[in-house]
C-alpha cells in the first residue's frame, strides 16, 4: 500500500473536539459524480473511523477489531467536498466482532450542519476467517483489460462531472457497455476490472469504495439518468490479494422508479472477496 496513495489522502482522519470517537477529515473535489462525492467513498470514510474506534482494546483487555465485516449506510443528503467531522460510538464490543455506528455530517453554510450518512457496522479480524470459504457463485469471465473499454475513453464533457473517474483504472467488459453508445442492452448486467490508478493494493477498506465505483446498473437498463444511492448494504469475506479487481454489477429488479443493484468483488486469486446490495433511485434523463 503507497503512504502516497490519494485513497489514503482522501479518508484520513484527525482527531477531534467531541469527544472519542469524533473525527475531521476533508472531501476532495477529485472524488465527485456529478454534484455529489462517490457513495463508495463516503462508505470507506466511515469505514476507517469505525476502524480506529473500534480497533482499539477495550478498557477490560478486550482486543479490539479493525476489518468491516458487514456495513450498511444510509444515505441521507449528498456530501460535497470540503470539511467533515465523523462521529463514531461502540454498540457492542465482543470476544469475535464488535458493532459501532458512525455519522459523516458537513457545515450547512448557516452556521449549523446536516448528516450526509448514517452507518451501523460489524466489525472484527478477516485473518481469522482467511480461507474458510465455500460458495457457488463463480468470478465473471472477462476479457483481458487491454480488450475492455477503459474509463478514460469516455467523452472530456462526462470525465468534467465525474472526477472519480481519473481516480481509478476502470476496465468495462465491452458486451456491457451499449449504454455509452445510446445502445443499451436491457440485461442489468455492467462488470470490469478495477484497480486504483495510483498502484495502491486492495485491501477491506478498499473493497467498500469498489462495490459502488462502477457506472451504475441502470445505465444498462436505460436509464442513464442520474442514480442516487438510497442504502447500501456490503459484506466483506476475506482480505484480497494483490492485483487487478473483477467486480459484477447485476440488477433484477425495477420498481416505481426504484432499483436494486447487487455487487460481487473477486480478487486476482479468483476469491469472492466482497459482496452488496444497494436500493437507488432510477431516473430517466429529461427531455
Amino acid at each position: 500500500m503507497s503512504a502516497e496513495s490519494e485513497f489514503d489522502r482522501e479518508i484520513a482522519l484527525d482527531a477531534a473536539d467531541g469527544g472519542p470517537g469524533t473525527y475531521r477529515g476533508r472531501l476532495g473535489e477529485g472524488w465527485r459524480i456529478g454534484g455529489g462525492v462517490n457513495g463508495g467513498l463516503l462508505l470507506a470514510l466511515a469505514g476507517h473511523a469505525l476502524r480506529r474506534k473500534l480497533g482499539e482494546t477495550s478498557a477490560d483487555g478486550i482486543p479490539g477489531h479493525s476489518d468491516p465485516m458487514a456495513i450498511s449506510a444510509y444515505y441521507l443528503t449528498p456530501g460535497v467536498p470540503g470539511a467533515v467531522t465523523v462521529r463514531t460510538d461502540t454498540v457492542r464490543r465482543g470476544r469475535a466482532v464488535s458493532t459501532g455506528q458512525a455519522s459523516i455530517v458537513q457545515e450547512d453554510g448557516t452556521g449549523g450542519e446536516v448528516e450526509r450518512v448514517r452507518v451501523l457496522a460489524t466489525y472484527g479480524d478477516l485473518a481469522a476467517v482467511d480461507g474458510d470459504a465455500t460458495t457457488t457463485a463463480t468470478p465473471p469471465q472477462l476479457p483481458d483489460p487491454d480488450a475492455c473499454v477503459s474509463a478514460a475513453q469516455a467523452p472530456p464533457q462526462f470525465l468534467k462531472h465525474a472526477t472519480l473517474l481519473e481516480r481509478l483504472d476502470l476496465r468495462l467488459d465491452p458486451a456491457t457497455t451499449g449504454w455509452a453508445v445510446g445502445k443499451p442492452s436491457g440485461n442489468g448486467v455492467i462488470r470490469g476490472w478495477f484497480r486504483m490508478a495510483d498502484g495502491r493494493e486492495p485491501d477491506p477498506l478498499l473493497l467498500l469504495l469498489a462495490v459502488d465505483a462502477l457506472p451504475p446498473v441502470a445505465f444498462e437498463l436505460g436509464l442513464p439518468g442520474w442514480t442516487p444511492t438510497l442504502e447500501l448494504t456490503a459484506h466483506v469475506r476475506c482480505r484480497p490479494a494483490p492485483g487487478w479487481l473483477r467486480v459484477n454489477l447485476t440488477s433484477r429488479t425495477l420498481s416505481g422508479g426504484y432499483l436494486e443493484e447487487d455487487a460481487e468483488v473477486w480478487d486476482s486469486e479468483g476469491r469472492l472477496v466482497a459482496l452488496s446490495r444497494q436500493l437507488a433511485r432510477a431516473t430517466s434523463p429529461r427531455r
